[in-house]
């Protein structure tokens, strides 16, 4: 039985201090319609502006992950999303009427816990799966960091740290079922080193942590006095070090770092947007590494519903842009022009025809008894295409030219002969940003794909124009 989407049963709020801001906050968890997924709302800003959870509105991975859309930006986000995500809730909007979410107790606990007592709805309908159908990988070879996704029946995740301590050593976490989330996951605390913690003080961040909600593990000798002015900073009782780690808080788990790594690794992954199913194994995660991660996900989402759209070329049907229009927006002149009509255009996607005749140029020498169109000059014909969208976001596209910088997982699917017409259909994967857009491009003879790749161009002004 397919199952169906979940929000919350009720309003529920939760009130402390942002970890690295200190000011107090209030956080809301409100109910949210079907198809809605998460959304911040700053309650304190004008307008009470919104924040999609999603992992292109990322601004910040430094000590926490920063969401930021439309100027309004919220921090600290990943523990109340792994609590959503853990408790199998679909839509939820966040009130916030402050700029971070409040630590609590350095875990997702209270917020799991207060959902289970309030309960859940479910809603009419179904939930969104994203079936991942190939691998993927993301690696920082410098840091150590290795995360990939199986594709699988189900979502199970598993993590494994190393930081090269003697007091914490190899550490290993996994969640293979969600049921487990509220026992074996939300109550696992933030962990922090200790001579990270002098260095964030020194900085005047972690303004509202305090010994209470983090684990502190003392990977070098120090002195007790050292200790007590520490504890005197956090407005604590004397404490001392026991095995490695500061006597205030008890361990949950022997494993509770890798716990809460697995923690955060679920609330980061949250801003893939969907449910998926795959089985991820990470390396010594953390938020950048996270995000990047979902990033990539995210696109090989997007590329497969993509692929479930293709075009249709009517010729009865005017064009959007004649090959003379083209000419106004192009700089390219035949023989190298290799669109003949634009007959789709928003500010998303855009699908361009390519009439393949015999006479092209290029067929004189490849090949003279198999005429065959060159997969380069099919990728230059999607990069036109791109190029009527791209320019299409800008208000003088006569003005700009566009240039391609990266050309990646280019796959040709069958042969481009004589005779076809070329259906090119380009989609932005990402908004544009700094003058960068990174695409997805399609190639169609009637409903078959015969080529398919991911382009990034940039959009830069003439030099002629002032």
């Amino acid at each position: 039985m397919a199952e169906k989407q979940r929000t919350l049963r009720e309003p529920l709020s939760f009130s402390g201090k942002g970890l690295h801001t200190g000011v107090e906050v209030t956080l809301t968890l409100q109910p949210a319609p079907e198809n809605h997924g998460y959304v911040f709302r700053r309650t304190d800003l004008p307008g009470e502006p919104l924040i999609t959870a999603v992992a292109e509105n990322v601004t910040d991975t430094s000590r926490g992950t920063t969401i930021e859309e439309n100027g309004a930006k919220v921090s600290t986000i990943e523990h109340v999303l792994s609590a959503l995500a853990g408790m199998q809730l679909d839509n939820a909007i966040i009130e916030l009427n402050g700029p971070e979410a409040p630590i609590l107790d350095g875990s997702a606990r209270f917020y799991v816990e207060a959902i289970q007592k309030s309960g859940v709805t479910e809603q009419k309908v179904e939930r969104r799966y994203f079936k991942l159908k190939e691998k993927v990988e993301y690696y920082d070879e410098e840091n150590g960091v290795h995360i990939i996704a199986y594709p699988d029946q189900m979502q199970s995740i598993n993590v494994l740290i190393d930081y090269n301590s003697d007091i914490l050593g190899n550490q290993y976490a996994t969640l293979e079922k969600w049921e487990d989330y509220q026992e074996q996951v939300a109550p696992c605390r933030t962990f922090v080193f200790l001579h990270e913690l002098e260095q964030l003080a020194k900085l005047n961040l972690i303004k509202g942590g305090d010994l209470d909600n983090a684990i502190v593990i003392v990977d070098h000798e120090m002195p007790q006095e050292d200790i007590d002015r520490l504890a005197d900073l956090f407005h604590q009782p004397k404490i001392e070090v026991k095995e490695g780690i500061l006597n205030n808080v008890e361990l949950h788990f022997s494993n509770e770092p890798a716990r809460h790594k697995l923690l955060d690794m679920i609330g980061d992954l949250a801003l893939v947007g969907r449910w998926f199913k795959a089985k991820i194994i990470a390396t010594r995660p953390g938020h950048l590494a996270n995000v990047e991660f979902a990033k990539l996900l995210r696109q090989v989402m997007k590329k497969q519903l993509l692929k479930k759209h293709i075009p249709v070329y009517d010729p009865n049907k005017p064009p959007v842009y004649d090959i003379n229009q083209i000419k106004e927006r192009l700089p390219h002149r035949p023989p190298f022009l290799l669109i003949d009509k634009t007959i789709y255009l928003d500010d998303k996607r855009v699908v361009c025809v390519k009439n393949v005749t015999i006479n092209e140029p290029f067929f004189v020498g490849h090949f003279p008894q198999e005429p065959v169109m060159p997969g380069v000059l099919q990728i230059e014909a999607l990069a036109q295409a791109g190029g009527m969208l791209i320019l299409g976001l800008v208000p003088d596209p006569e003005n700009y030219s566009t240039y391609f910088v990266k050309i990646d997982k280019v796959k040709f699917k069958a042969k481009v002969v004589p005779g076809d017409t070329l259906i090119l259909k380009m989609d932005l994967l990402s908004p544009l940003r700094r003058g960068i857009a990174h695409m997805y491009g399609e190639i169609f003879v009637g409903e078959k794909l015969v080529c398919e790749g991911e382009l990034m161009a940039q959009i830069v002004k003439d030099k002629n124009i002032t």
